[in-house]
């Protein structure tokens, strides 16, 4: 698809992601109204309350009395208050432009590469969703110095603040994504008529399947390696340091741990590995996408194949979140509100590693395709010496 029928889809749901986000946000204020917590229950309301505070203009009560500052924003406050407040208001302004212009590139690359079309619709839809959580969670990266400086002490213990800003927004940012996902297929879909046939990769099924299970082997490396309780745990503690940068533990947890696991402890076995299943799934996930991806591509480059793999790595995660939700019985009695707060996590180390894992796939796709094809070439010459 050419870059002006796909630009305008691209263009449709970055407007459409950062105004239901700033939607949401607005919308925080009315939990706070007298009766809410009659009508959807008081935990309800405070978990939804955490969801939508990060996208929300109105300051916490950490910036808005923490401070010494007094009002909201655009109201009369101290000297000292009103900068606080100020920064506070531009930390929000960084996230929603960056929400747009982090989202627009990459489902620009995905309506190129993967154009709703000829089967491909639900793929598309899927990668987009999953482009649309990346999106979100990066905007907040951007954005969160400003906002740890609006709370008056972004000194203190940086990493650990910075670690804590980047984990929050998600859950919001699963459902936004998913509208959002859904309109830009549906707008591609209507640019991509009339554009003629798109062509369509042609990728040997072994040179696919060799690609897949080296871009698997890589969200393995996080998954099984790294997540391992000992192995965690020296991330965690390995480095000190000292000053504003002291203390990388979390940061590095939130952006290397795709999981975390130990050996059966105080549990049977059967749960033990009821509870590994949700990590098979991630794994299986990884690996159909990555053996489908380079097929349903009109050009299998390595920018596509990177996105590509950050998108199924974050799908991986929502279909093993959404398992251990189910399989999480004792956990039903507090509500569907309070299982899912962790629907959404870990999509910086699927950022991360689901890179680095779609560039190994993208270059061993190319490696064993060139093989395949030198080696029918020389089947197909006939050998002189026996002619």
């Amino acid at each position: 698809m050419a870059y002006g029928r796909a630009a305008i889809p691209a263009l449709i749901g970055g407007v459409l992601l950062t105004a239901l986000l700033w939607w949401a946000g607005a919308s925080a204020q009315a939990l706070d109204l007298p009766g809410t917590a009659d009508v959807i229950g008081g935990r309800a309301a405070a978990d939804l309350q955490q969801w939508l505070t990060p996208w929300s203009y109105d300051p916490p009560a950490s910036v808005r009395f923490g401070t010494g500052a007094s009002g909201g924003i655009g109201e009369a406050a101290g000297t000292d208050g009103a900068h606080y407040l100020d920064l506070y208001a531009t930390a929000l302004q960084i996230r929603f432009a960056a929400v747009f212009a982090i989202f627009v590139p990459g489902a620009l690359l995905l309506v190129r590469r993967l154009p709703p079309v000829h089967g491909r619709m639900p793929a598309a839809l899927l990668a987009t969703w999953a482009w649309g959580l990346v999106a979100g969670t990066l905007a907040v990266t951007v954005s969160a110095p400003w906002l740890i400086a609006s709370q008056g002490h972004g000194s203190y213990r940086f990493l650990p603040q910075l670690a804590g800003v980047i984990s929050s927004g998600r859950q919001i940012l699963v459902v936004t994504a998913l509208v959002v996902a859904a309109v830009t297929v549906f707008a591609a879909r209507i640019t991509a008529k009339g554009s003629g046939p798109l062509p369509q990769e042609i990728v040997p099924a072994r040179a696919a399947r060799l690609a897949a299970s080296a871009g698997t082997a890589v969200i393995a490396l996080s998954l099984v390696v790294l997540s391992y309780q000992s192995v965690a745990a020296t991330l965690q503690t390995a480095f000190t340091g000292g000053g504003l940068l002291a203390e990388p533990g979390d940061l590095l947890r939130q952006w290397l741990l795709l999981g975390a696991w130990a050996v059966p402890s105080g549990t049977s076995l059967g749960d033990w590995l009821l509870y590994r299943a949700a990590d098979v799934l991630l794994l299986a996930v990884v690996w159909w996408a990555l053996r489908r991806l380079p097929g349903m591509l009109t050009r299998a480059t390595v920018p596509a194949m990177a996105v590509g793999a950050v998108c199924a790595t974050v799908l991986g995660l929502l279909a093993s979140q959404v398992l251990r939700m189910a399989t999480d019985g004792a956990s039903m009695r507090w509500g569907l509100v309070y299982l899912s707060t962790s629907l959404g996590g870990g999509v910086p180390a699927a950022l991360t590693w689901g890179l680095v894992a779609g560039v190994t796939a993208a270059v061993t796709l190319r490696v064993a395709v060139r093989r395949t094809v030198t080696a029918d070439a020389t089947v197909s010459v006939p050998d002189p010496a026996r002619m």
